[in-house]
């Protein structure tokens, strides 16, 4: 299985759920390939916004090293499940996907029971409680994803 977690620009929400899927199965001794990229090409090659890099240490994980990068259509076919962060995300996903793709596409929240059909909000214009809402919208759809696979 290799999971790729897709946001606008790939410095906020997809590297926090990256963070926090790869957390959750470390915690389940899982195998599994995880990357994150965003629709936007705007911060390719650049870290995490430096307050999502301080929300992830906040929980034990360094993801200073992670750059973000432009999701690409041999994407859907190198991983098995793509998760958008918000619609917009998805319907950037859909113009894009080459037929006969492989990967799944899914809202990340999705998978949370009661979220469904919800986005993970997009917290680059806000404050640093817009990235703990994130860290607990993330780290709740990881938690899911994670027992599912165990």
């Amino acid at each position: 299985m290799r999971v790729l977690f897709v946001c606008l620009g790939n410095i906020c929400r997809s590297p926090l759920a990256e963070a926090a899927f790869r957390h959750e199965t470390t915690l389940a001794g899982l195998e599994v390939d995880v990357d994150s990229a965003g629709t936007g090409g705007w911060h390719v090659g650049n870290p995490p916004d430096a307050r999502a890099q301080a929300m992830a240490l906040a929980k034990g994980i360094d993801i200073s090293d992670l750059r973000a990068r432009q999701v690409s259509t041999a994407d859907f076919d190198a991983f098995s499940h793509i998760f958008a962060m918000d619609h917009q995300n998805m319907r950037d996903l859909r113009a894009i996907a080459p037929s006969g793709g492989r990967a799944e596409l899914q809202l990340l929240l999705d998978l949370v029971p009661g979220r469904e059909g919800e986005a993970v909000a997009d917290p680059y214009y806000g404050g640093e409680e817009g990235f703990a809402q994130t860290w607990e919208d993330v780290s709740a759809a990881a938690r899911v994803l994670a027992r599912r696979l165990a």
